[in-house]
């Protein structure tokens, strides 16, 4: 029986799996809940997701990737292989897959060795390692192949990774640990600090996708967030503004906009001509954030768009990477 290939975006806050010829055919949350009494794991993806901040004492949520490395290997592992089970179905009994995994593109050796043993404890028959801008590139259809400079900034749950992508390679990269994970940690910190109210990850996360912005809005629209008042102990409701978001997220969304300038500074004067000619391209799921494309764009002054769909554009790459493997083994 013939193998299904498969790209996987090995991402901090979700996964997405895509089978050649599919397309992109899951896309879960990179989180397992393990029972720590028994010693196993209890569910992953969503179920799991939902457990998040509300699981009796015995029942712990984690995520198994911090910051787009893996940290806690076995389960990591365990993770992989569920998801490629449920991606591929049947086929998975059959021969093994050749399996593209991206990672962010500041990780050491060690930590691709770690992710690639993985991969192969998963059940892959053959893999492949792919820096995560050159596959958001791909996915966000740059043609990677001319010795042309594109800008890419993938804004993932927990890396940016920022890349100067000429003829199938990054020229100039720059993976920093400030990512949509940090946009909901700046929200928690802020409504702690001015409202006295704690919340948990998931309220934070809403807060970011229903008024969350970096730029200010033409209007200050609000919605009310419930938790728990540190004064009284007690569940209290408060109503949180886009202009309190846009303050809350000033300083990691300015990280990341000093670490364009860094790669920009570092970018051969051609490849910068290059790039102020066809702009900053955005994807992974933090390019989402309302009004980041007008900060970016008014910080470099170079105009700034967000791919098609920021969020499987990695997936889409590596996917597409794994559909240019033919017999011979020949690659994009």
């Amino acid at each position: 029986m013939a193998s299904a290939d498969i790209g996987i975006d090995l991402g901090t806050a979700s996964i997405l799996v895509y089978v050649k010829g599919k397309g992109v055919v899951l896309r879960e949350p990179a989180v397992v809940a393990y029972d720590k009494d028994q010693e196993k794991i209890v569910e992953i993806g969503e179920e799991a997701r939902l457990m998040l901040g509300r699981t009796p004492g015995n029942i712990v949520a984690i995520r198994p990737l911090r910051h787009g490395v893996i940290s806690d290997y076995t389960t990591t592992e365990k993770m992989l292989k569920y998801f490629i089970r449920k991606a591929v179905g049947r086929n998975f009994l059959g021969r093994r897959p050749r399996i593209c995994v991206c990672v962010p593109s500041g990780v050491t050796e060690v930590e691709k060795r770690a992710v690639e043993e993985a991969t192969y404890n998963a059940g892959a028959r053959d893999v492949t390692i792919i820096e995560e801008p050159i596959a958001a590139a791909i996915g966000a259809g740059i043609d990677i192949v001319r010795p042309v400079g594109n800008m890419v900034v993938d804004i993932g749950g927990g890396t940016t990774d920022i890349a100067v992508i000429s003829m199938r390679g990054a020229v100039v990269s720059k993976s920093i640990k400030v990512a949509g994970d940090d946009f909901d940690d700046a929200i928690i910190r802020y409504i702690r600090k001015r409202h006295n109210l704690l919340i948990g990850d998931r309220t934070a996360e809403e807060v970011k996708i229903n008024v969350g912005t970096c730029y200010k809005r033409p209007e200050n629209i609000s919605m009310d967030v419930r938790g728990r008042n540190l004064v009284t102990g007690l569940p209290k409701t408060v109503l949180i503004t886009s202009d309190e978001t846009e303050e809350a997220l000033r300083e990691p969304t300015g990280q990341i906009v000093e670490a364009i300038h860094a790669v920009m500074e570092k970018t051969p004067p051609e490849l910068a001509a290059d790039i102020a000619d066809r702009g900053i391209v955005l994807t992974g799921g933090g390019a989402l954030l309302h009004g980041l494309e007008q900060l970016i764009e008014e910080k470099t002054g170079i105009t700034t768009m967000t791919a098609e769909d920021p969020l499987s554009a990695v997936a889409i790459g590596t996917g597409k990477y794994v559909d240019s493997i033919d017999d011979n083994n020949t690659r994009l």
